[in-house]
């Protein structure tokens, strides 16, 4: 998900009082993750064309931002997330958020991920989209000359730097993430199939081992499962929402990345980027 906008939605943190007009959009936005894939494209570019209809105010931006965070799960189209794109950015200009001291506020980057890593055609004349996108790019060079040691759940030893030679695949997940376990089957998948040619998984996750090896066991996955119990490769990666993946190709450039979850489909386009189909 961007950042943790899904969950502003599927767990609201503090109680809102919604309209008569607002309460349909959280149902139906609360209800996404349920649904097909198909059905969810649809549902989702209904939504946002929904919430642009909304009168200006703090709730709309709230919604907006929320479908933001859920639209990025998987392949809705890009159809569909120009329209969730086109509606975050013009609640944010009716009601502009404001951040913190020196930080731009949290819809801003939700939008400035979308224009940056989904290609979508938005912006904003605010300073803090700008901001934002300064952000990102700053984090990008830091995943690109990023290094780290992680051991995996057999005490193997893995070091980034040393699988020159090798496509690498960086996940960033956890237990409790439903779209991080939705796309677990398909690394999983291609794992078994590229594995042969080249491709290394490094599936990091940032809990303690009596949670993460019972998952591990019950699913049988068997590509590489690190273990960042303190958080520091996360940090390293400036990894705030998960699931994030991040594609090294063979000469350890950093060529490929997701802010969300990835189908299969999507995962074999980010692997072409490295060489490998």
């Amino acid at each position: 998900m961007l950042l943790a906008a899904g969950a502003l939605l599927c767990a609201q943190p503090k109680k809102i009082e919604w309209t008569d007009a607002e309460k349909p959009i959280v149902t139906r936005i609360r209800g996404l993750r349920a649904m097909g894939d198909e059905e969810r494209a649809t549902a989702t570019k209904e939504l946002a064309l929904q919430i642009r209809q909304l009168p200006a105010g703090p709730h709309k931006e709230t919604l907006a931002e929320g479908l933001a965070g859920l639209a990025t799960e998987g392949d809705p189209g890009a159809g569909t997330l120009q329209e969730v794109s086109t509606t975050l950015a013009q609640a944010l200009r009716e009601e502009p958020p404001a951040g913190k001291p020196g930080e731009p506020a949290m819809p801003y980057v939700t939008l400035a991920q979308l224009v940056r890593y989904e290609h979508v055609q938005a912006s904003s004349d605010d300073p803090q989209f700008a901001a934002a996108m300064a952000k990102l790019e700053a984090d990008d060079r830091a995943r690109a000359s990023a290094n780290f040691t992680l051991t995996d759940l057999q005490g193997h030893s893995w070091t980034l730097k040393e699988l020159h030679g090798k496509v690498v695949l960086v996940n960033f997940w956890a237990t409790w993430c439903p779209p991080c376990r939705k796309e677990m089957p398909d690394l999983e998948r291609l794992h078994n199939e590229l594995g042969p040619r080249g491709l290394v998984i490094l599936a990091i996750s940032d809990e303690e081992t009596a949670k993460v090896e019972p998952f591990i066991a019950e699913h049988k996955f068997d590509y590489p499962i690190l273990l960042d119990p303190g958080r520091k490769v996360n940090d390293l990666f400036h990894v705030e929402g998960i699931p994030k993946s991040f594609v090294y190709d063979r000469e350890g450039k950093l060529v490929a990345q997701a802010i969300d979850m990835r189908t299969r489909g999507q995962f074999l386009e980010m692997l072409s980027q490295a060489g490998l189909k």
